[in-house]
């Protein structure tokens, strides 16, 4: 099947970040009285918006996280992307082969539109996203593993949900892709595969994607 529309989880398929912010909010959350690994982060955490994190230690522990979390958080973030952060290998040849083919692509991420774009200017990726191709949780009332942020990039991109492929490498993620009525390619370079069972289909290799959505 030819899609009409790839959408793009960012951290992680885009840029790969995922490291990065997973070793800061282990060890953000460990200092607060929180003590969470890398690993914990990674399985608890991952590809979910912020709101998480606090449900999920509100939850657990009865406690709230301090009011300046986030900003503490993500201004630690941003500092390390400024010095480490670089593009998932493969990502800027795929972004290349779609434009050259006409289909359209958008990024559909549960990070704020701050990281998405601090991201990008970081790695170069922000020559290929303008405006109208950024979408964040923060455009929808709830994030990942529920559909709205999809389906609401969708309806931007006016591509109808059956027409798309979604394109993730976390569980909550291939959740919302499968809740929006989307196929989803579930990205296995950090997330063991069985942990994307429901994926349409699985890939290890960036570099491998272009073919398997042009076909």
């Amino acid at each position: 099947m030819r899609y009409d529309l790839v959408i793009f989880d960012n951290d992680g398929v885009l840029v790969d970040s995922e490291p990065i912010s997973n070793r800061l909010l282990a060890g953000y959350l460990t200092e607060l009285g929180h003590p969470t690994s890398y690993e914990d982060s990674l399985r608890d955490y991952m590809g979910g918006a912020m709101h998480r994190v606090h449900d999920l230690v509100l939850e657990r522990t009865g406690r709230r996280l301090p009011a300046d979390f986030d900003d503490v958080f993500h201004g630690r973030v941003f500092a390390a992307f400024e010095r480490e952060l670089e593009p998932v290998p493969g990502a800027v040849d795929v972004l290349e082969k779609l434009a050259a083919d006409g289909v359209a692509y958008c990024v559909a991420s549960s990070g704020s539109h701050e990281r998405i774009r601090t991201g990008h200017r970081k790695t170069g990726l922000d020559r290929w996203f303008d405006d109208e191709r950024i979408f964040s949780s923060q455009d929808v009332g709830r994030g990942k593993p529920a559909p709205d942020l999809f389906l609401h990039a969708a309806e931007r991109m006016g591509v109808a949900p059956e027409r798309c492929v979604v394109v993730e490498d976390s569980p909550l993620g291939v959740r919302a892709a499968v809740a929006a009525g989307m196929d989803v390619y579930g990205f296995t370079a950090m997330t063991p595969a069985d942990r994307l069972a429901g994926a349409t289909r699985l890939f290890g290799d960036m570099g491998e994607l272009a073919d398997l959505v042009l076909a």
